[in-house]
């Protein structure tokens, strides 16, 4: 039985404290009770997703964003009834509560099966030359830089794994002999890696093309660059919920404006700004896209921008995903030392 306090969460606190909640319990939910244990609602992962992208704060009540009288169990019911109750409202979790609604116990899908695991491909994008990191890929590729003792797409892949992908795709082109030598069949992680070999740089997407027609399901397209807690597994669910033929990750990123913005129209100021903050959703170099998307993507230069404007174009389904883990684009030297000191040794490149 796990311990279900870990999950509570005070109807008076904010979104904030749910996130906390749903990040260390490692359950995706968080249980919202009043002072007397009395369980009032669930915030989920999803939940909480769906919030960013409408805009709110997360300092915004956890009950703005709850779903209110959830499916729950009676304490005292069997295993069987259980199980019954998550298959029939294909739910990831079930609270059990006592005669006064009081939660006394958790139960999750997990708790049923065998740990969770996938056999949609992943494709690690490393045929770039990661010229913006200078000095550091002169004699050497990007994704075979160490951080933390290890190359950084070693990470990306630990990472998909400790998720539960097990086949792998890496695209190959700048010092692919030192990315193959080291990776080779992907035994040593228990794995399959198969390699996409471009003769020519294909862009962002292009290398895609080069996966094998018999890949009929969803898969994760991820820029070897790219260091994230994000369970990836999340993001599979909530893209086949979603039921769109692509999904692509963002991240909030602030920009900070150190002087007055000024809005005028015709000649004569409309109004003044001072040292303003914005807040944009910025690509994040992640994607889960349909398999059907494959025989769209020529073998040629092609970017993921230039799949993802066709899709619009044609009023195709694009989701977002936001991702408010811990995440990293090492695209250049300050965002290596960085990349060292969060997910490395914290010595500084100089």
């Amino acid at each position: 039985m796990i311990e279900v306090d870990k999950f509570l969460v005070n109807e008076s606190a904010s979104i904030k404290d749910a996130i906390s909640v749903i990040d260390k319990g490692a359950a995706q939910v968080a249980l919202v009770v009043d002072c007397n244990r009395k369980l009032e609602g669930v915030v989920t992962d999803g939940d909480v997703r769906r919030a960013i992208l409408l805009g709110k704060s997360l300092e915004n009540n956890v009950k703005t964003i709850m779903t209110s009288s959830p499916i729950s169990l009676n304490v005292g019911s069997s295993r069987e009834e259980a199980f019954k109750v998550i298959k029939k409202y294909n739910l990831h979790h079930l609270p059990v509560i006592d005669s006064s609604g009081r939660i006394a116990e958790l139960l999750l899908l997990d708790d049923f099966l065998i740990s969770r695991e996938f056999t949609n491909p992943v494709v690690i994008m490393a045929g770039g030359k990661g010229k913006r990191l200078g000095p550091l890929t002169q004699n050497s590729s990007k994704p075979m830089l160490e951080i933390g003792g290890q190359p950084m797409m070693e990470i990306v892949l630990r990472r998909c794994v400790e998720s539960g992908f097990k086949r792998f795709f890496i695209s190959v082109n700048h010092f692919k002999d030192e990315i193959i030598d080291y990776f080779q069949t992907g035994e040593k992680w228990g794995v399959e890696i198969s390699y996409l070999e471009e003769s020519q740089p294909l862009g962002t997407c292009g290398a895609l093309s080069l996966l094998p027609k018999s890949i009929n399901e969803e898969f994760l397209v991820i820029n070897c660059d790219i260091l994230t807690d994000l369970d990836v597994g999340r993001l599979l669910d909530f893209h086949k919920q979603s039921k769109n033929c692509l999904t692509i990750c963002v991240r909030k990123h602030r920009v900070h404006i150190p002087y007055g913005v000024i809005n005028a129209r015709n000649s004569k100021l409309d109004f003044l700004v001072e040292k303003p903050t914005y807040d944009y959703d910025v690509n994040a170099g992640v994607y889960l896209l349909n398999p059907s998307l494959i025989e769209r993507i020529p073998e040629e230069f092609f970017d993921m921008t230039d799949l993802i404007n066709q899709l619009l174009e044609s009023k195709e389904g694009v989701g977002v995903f936001p991702i408010y883990e811990n995440w990293q684009d090492v695209g250049t030297p300050a965002d290596f030392n960085e990349a060292l000191f969060s997910f490395g040794s914290g010595k500084f490149f100089k």
